[in-house]
């Protein structure tokens, strides 16, 4: 049986077969294999219903009995996608790490993202086992071939790594912690230049235990994650090695969750990914990969495995998953302690992070000069949009409203007109908002999302469930001055029942801004829960119930509802996301999704937005306008980091997808390559 996790318990979804007998199951994959064709459904079920210590003794028995090897025989009947899983399944884990390091290693490129993920996730025992394997397979030391591979700081940590030489005491002195976080950001924050030899030892020798303390105690100092950091001063392969150390340290598990989610996100499925997570962590904690997905993404890994795969392939990966956690009865209590965590994590993190904007005030900054600039760009036959683009996008918004007065002052004429006179498609479309306050631009966003045939719901939940009660105030000033009509006026007519009191409430701004009350948190956690329908009713009033539902998420603050949010957990063993998803519909369930994922992470929910915007065929411009326009001068930083961790690409790269002036200005306002 394989080593056990928590407390003890066996967290692998693959066990030992009751009742094994070698011979027999040697017999029936003999009989499934010979004559014309093969019995794949027989293999498939015998092998995923085996554990690994029985595959290899089947495949001795096998040998035995007719002289063949076994693993060779399955090649010969099989093929493809299910081919490398089921053989991946006979190899015993460490000859199957020294396989696939050895395919990512060979041929003309490096798959780094494969050794990143086993060099960063492997214990010391597993590491010693894998160069054992690596040398009695192919008669060569692996770390000579990682070394003839890879290069600078990646091969060094690599190299590190390979040793298997963390420590594992979880005895942990204080003062050391504390010596090691400031030693981390003297290396890089707080260094002109970075020093990676630091950032190699700390994270390369120091067990689990102490460098999750030194992980708190870095945020604490720094005001930042350790992983903020890392990207800011590391880059390349090694920057990406070093994520994945961090997230394996804080939960291997998570680490995991999240490459499987990758690996059957969007078009086309990564499937030697997927393959190799399935196989290596079948008998390890697969089960705890289950519950950390189900609570990160809102959905099963066995409904994303059946919705992604297909055939024999689908069959197998469903067995090794071991169960849904989406079926009547088999929710796991464990999960709560996952969420339960997420919640507090994002409490600290929101806490302490600095929100930072990509585009900051013009040094030197002239408005008369510029009001210039943009006259001479429009003036005669023909605009220079160049001319354009190297002043709006990179003066602050308060800037540009100088220039517009600097422009009215010079010329005696309205430079917004002109600009839009001037201008065309998608790139009027962003100089334009850039030159609104931002309370206008929101205006009228609102205002186009509610004029015409139909309401477009997804604009006014965006706006209203983001802004803070200051924004919220100065948009309902715009909207007033420029439409004639109070936008309270203005949703009430356009939307209707339990939509239309969200919006309204949300729009007079009235969020509380205090701190976290324990007491009520709990009281409101149990509204919250009775609403879902996942705690007993106690007050008869349905309405009320769901009055005072709405009023805890449209007027609590917001460190009081990240307390009411875990406390929901505590009391329900469900994260309330998840629980909004399964229990709500429509218009309302999207709106207070999106303002429990503000509340939780607001930087990573309009990272969210902004790659659904691109994707696939076909650019949502103006979604991707709204966003990146309007967190320009707030968080679109903080969005980009959260954009390159959840989608292993950055704004910068997908938004050079679109052409032209369009995305010289977008470039322009992203602010750089992660």
């Amino acid at each position: 049986m394989a080593p056990t996790g928590k407390a003890g318990i066996y967290r692998g979804s693959v066990k030992d077969f009751p009742d094994f007998n070698a011979e027999q199951d040697a017999e029936a994959l003999y009989n499934a294999m010979k004559g014309f064709g093969s019995d794949k459904e027989a293999i498939l079920d015998l092998i995923t219903s085996r554990s690994n210590r029985q595959r290899v003794e089947i495949c001795q028995a096998y040998k035995s009995l007719y002289g063949k090897d076994l693993i060779a025989d399955l090649k010969y009947e099989l093929t493809g996608k299910f081919e490398r899983l089921i053989v991946g399944l006979m190899r015993p884990p460490p000859y199957h790490d020294a396989k696939e390091i050895k395919d990512a290693i060979q041929g003309a490129g490096t798959d780094e993202k494969c050794l990143i993920e086993i060099m960063a996730s492997r214990t010391n025992r597993q590491m010693h086992a894998l160069l054992a394997a690596y040398r009695d397979a192919y008669e060569k030391e692996l770390e000579g071939d990682i070394l003839g591979d890879t290069s600078g700081h990646f091969r060094k940590m690599l190299v590190v790594l390979l040793q298997g030489t963390r420590e594992e005491d979880d005895v942990v002195s204080e003062d050391l912690v504390e010596q090691d976080a400031k030693d981390l950001l003297d290396a890089g924050e707080a260094k002109w230049g970075t020093d990676e030899a630091q950032f190699i030892y700390i994270l390369g020798h120091r067990s689990k235990q102490h460098l999750r303390l030194v992980f708190d105690e870095y945020l604490k100092i720094s005001g930042k994650p350790i992983e903020y950091s890392i990207r800011a001063e590391l880059s390349g392969d090694f920057e990406k090695l070093m994520l994945a150390v961090v997230k394996c340290i804080r939960s291997t598990a998570e680490y995991f969750a999240e490459r499987l989610y990758k690996a059957m996100q969007g078009l086309g499925t990564k499937d030697n990914t997927l393959i190799r997570i399935m196989v290596s962590r079948s008998e390890i904690d697969m089960l705890d990969i289950r519950e950390v997905f189900r609570t990160k993404y809102e959905k099963s890994l066995y409904s994303m495995i059946k919705e992604d795969t297909s055939g024999e392939y689908k069959k197998a990966l469903l067995k090794l998953c071991g169960g849904d956690d989406d079926a009547a009865g088999e929710f796991f209590p464990e999960a709560a302690q996952v969420a339960y965590r997420m919640w507090e994590l994002s409490a600290v993190a929101v806490a302490k992070v600095e929100l930072k904007g990509t585009v900051r005030p013009a040094t030197n900054f002239n408005a008369d000069g510029d009001a210039q600039v943009l006259r001479k760009a429009m003036k005669g036959l023909g605009t220079d949009e160049d001319a354009i683009i190297s002043v709006v996008p990179y003066r602050s918004n308060e800037q540009r409203q100088q220039i517009i007065q600097a422009y009215k002052s010079h010329y005696g004429r309205d430079l917004l007109a002109d600009l839009k006179s001037e201008l065309s498609g998608s790139l009027a479309k962003v100089i334009l908002a850039l030159m609104m306050t931002p309370a206008q631009y929101d205006a009228k966003q609102l205002k186009k999302a509610m004029e015409g045939a139909g309401t477009d719901e997804s604009i006014l939940i965006e706006i209203l469930a983001t802004r803070n009660n200051r924004e919220i105030q100065a948009i309902n000033e715009a909207y007033a001055a420029v439409y004639q009509k109070s936008l309270e006026d203005a949703l009430s007519s356009d939307t209707s029942g339990h939509f239309k009191r969200i919006l309204v409430s949300l729009a007079l701004g009235n969020r509380d801004e205090g701190a976290e009350d324990l007491t009520q948190a709990h009281e409101d956690a149990k509204v919250v829960a009775e609403n879902l329908k996942l705690a007993d009713v106690s007050s008869g009033n349905t309405d009320s119930l769901e009055t005072r539902f709405l009023s805890i998420l449209c007027t609590r603050s917001y460190p009081h509802l990240r307390k009411v949010f875990q406390e929901f957990v505590k009391m329900t063993n469900h994260d309330v996301e998840h629980a909004i998803r399964k229990r709500m519909s429509g218009d309302v369930r999207d709106a207070f999704v999106a303002i429990v994922r503000s509340i939780k992470n607001r930087p990573a929910f309009f990272a969210d937005k902004l790659y659904k915007s691109m994707k696939g065929i076909g650019t949502d411009d103006r979604t991707l306008i709204r966003i990146i326009v309007s967190r320009s001068e707030s968080d679109l930083l903080n969005i980009r980091q959260e954009f390159i961790d959840l989608h292993e690409k950055s704004l910068h790269q997908m938004i050079e997808d679109t052409s032209g002036d369009y995305r010289k200005a977008l470039l322009a306002i992203c602010g750089g390559q992660d």
